[in-house]
């Protein structure tokens, strides 16, 4: 098992919060840095699809894209109140929309933005069923998405990590550093 610091923390809770757009990586990443560290993973939007017993896509066709976002709030506010600690959350693309989301999330632990070019996105996801994706021009709502959600990225992040042309163990190796300089400093 990988320590990501010894001694005392600094900070706390010890969790590491992974963010960005579909198909960045989170959960690959989230499934890794789990494995890595033997901490439990929390991946919100399967969290959702277990409670509702529905798939995402089912889910945005019955409540729309305001009901999920919904529904990613509270499970955000149940998962607080159980107050996690050296866990990996990874959380689904648009969590972050909503600006009281931004704070519990930063509140919650140390949050990493998964980033990548528009175009490595559209690569990623080709065949999948993304609900917000399903117009005629994904990759210019994947563009047009991006730029609308860049700023809450930002504001939610403690640091970028671009994923383009990096493996999993890499990313994963660039998020337990950057943790480690977190809570170690």
């Amino acid at each position: 098992m990988e320590v990501l610091c010894q001694g005392e923390f600094k900070h706390d809770p010890k969790n590491i919060i992974l963010i960005g757009f579909m198909g960045c990586g989170k959960s690959a990443i989230g499934k890794e840095l789990s494995r890595i560290l033997n901490y439990p993973l929390i991946d919100i939007d399967h969290e959702i699809e277990k409670t509702e017993n529905k798939t995402i896509p089912e889910i945005f066709s019955e409540v729309g894209e305001a009901g999920f976002r919904q529904k990613e709030t509270n499970l955000l506010d149940q998962l607080i109140a159980q107050n996690p600690s050296k866990s990996i959350i990874s959380t689904g693309g648009g969590i972050v929309i909503a600006p009281e989301n931004q704070k519990k999330l930063t509140n919650l632990g140390f949050t990493v933005w998964l980033s990548a070019t528009p175009e490595t996105i559209m690569q990623r996801i080709q065949g999948s069923s993304r609900p917000l994706l399903q117009t005629k021009d994904p990759l210019g709502t994947i563009k047009e998405l991006l730029t609308q959600r860049e700023s809450f990225y930002k504001n939610t992040a403690k640091v970028q990590i671009e994923t383009d042309d990096l493996l999993i163990p890499e990313i994963a190796s660039g998020v337990l550093e950057t943790a480690r300089y977190h809570f170690c400093r």
